[in-house]
This record gives C-alpha cells, sequence and structure tokens, in this order.
C-alpha cells in the first residue's frame, strides 16, 4: 500500500537521490547530459531544496511503500495569489511507474488543493515528455506553452497543462 508523506528536512537527501535516479531515464532522449546535470544542481541540491520549502512555500511529498521511496512530488497552494495548485514536480522511479505511485500522489494534491478552496491543478512539462499522455488521460488540458530561460545557455520548452478539480 502506498503511503504519501510530507517530506521533513531529514528526506532532502531521499529527493536527490529518487531525482537522480529518475532525470536522466526521462530526460536523456530530450535533452543534453550538461542540460541534465546543470539542472539537477540547480534544482536539487541540498540548498536548492531548502529555497524551495523555506523560501517558496513549496511542499514536497514523498510517496513510500513499507520503507521504500518510490517518487515525490511538489506543489504549492494558491499559486501566485490564485486559485490555483501549481505542481512544481512529481517524479516516480522508472522501477516503480505503473504501479499508481503517480496517481496517489496526484490524488494526494487534488485533497489538499480543495481544503485549500483551489479549483484548478497547473503544472509545467517538458514538451517532448512522455509524461504528457499520464496527464491527458487523468484529466489535464494543454493551455499554453513557454520557454524559461534557466541561465548557462539552457533553456526549458513547456507546455502548460491545467486540470479543473
Amino acid at each position: 500500500m502506498i503511503q504519501i508523506n510530507i517530506a521533513k528536512k531529514e528526506n532532502y537527501a531521499t529527493i536527490q537521490q529518487i531525482a537522480h535516479e529518475t532525470w536522466f531515464p526521462t530526460f536523456a532522449e530530450i535533452l543534453s547530459i550538461a542540460q541534465i546535470k546543470y539542472m539537477l544542481e540547480m534544482m536539487y541540491s541540498m540548498e536548492a531544496i531548502a529555497e524551495q520549502v523555506e523560501q517558496k512555500n513549496h511542499v514536497f511529498l514523498l510517496a513510500q511503500e513499507d520503507i521504500n521511496c518510490l517518487g515525490y512530488a511538489s506543489y504549492e497552494t494558491n499559486y501566485k495569489g490564485t486559485d490555483k495548485t501549481k505542481i512544481h514536480k512529481i517524479y516516480v522511479l522508472p522501477s516503480a511507474q505503473g504501479k499508481g505511485v503517480g496517481k496517489s500522489l496526484m490524488n494526494e494534491i487534488i485533497e489538499i488543493a480543495k481544503k485549500n478552496n483551489n479549483s484548478t491543478l497547473s503544472l509545467n512539462v517538458n514538451k517532448h515528455n512522455k509524461a504528457i499522455y499520464f496527464y491527458e488521460k487523468i484529466g489535464f488540458e494543454k493551455v499554453g506553452s513557454e520557454n524559461i530561460d534557466i541561465g548557462n545557455g539552457f533553456l526549458m520548452e513547456d507546455l502548460i497543462m491545467d486540470k479543473l478539480i
């Protein structure tokens, strides 16, 4: 049975480890190795995770089965003063994909969003990421796109997807 728990500071290393295990299989066909390494450091150094939680109001959730962590998500309710919950990250270990982990994380975020009177989930996804099909299957729709300059000559080319809840 999959349990979803709010990550604590002592879980940051686990989040970092899952990111390193998921990003290369997820993005190797889409991004250069140099960009993957740059983004992992930018988003998943211990300092970056702490900043997201402590300064940017991101909440990380861990999906666990027994003592094994299978994936994580991060979200922010009332995103930019709106009634949207922004899903900043959602990653599941390749070995755990297809077991309902992503759906469990998403369902937990939906319940949290509803408790905060948010009516929409919103996320960005790389326009070439196969996860787009997962998001569409669970009710997300493409509402736009954006290119984000993340420095070092790298660009995130994303679709914006929303889901009414």
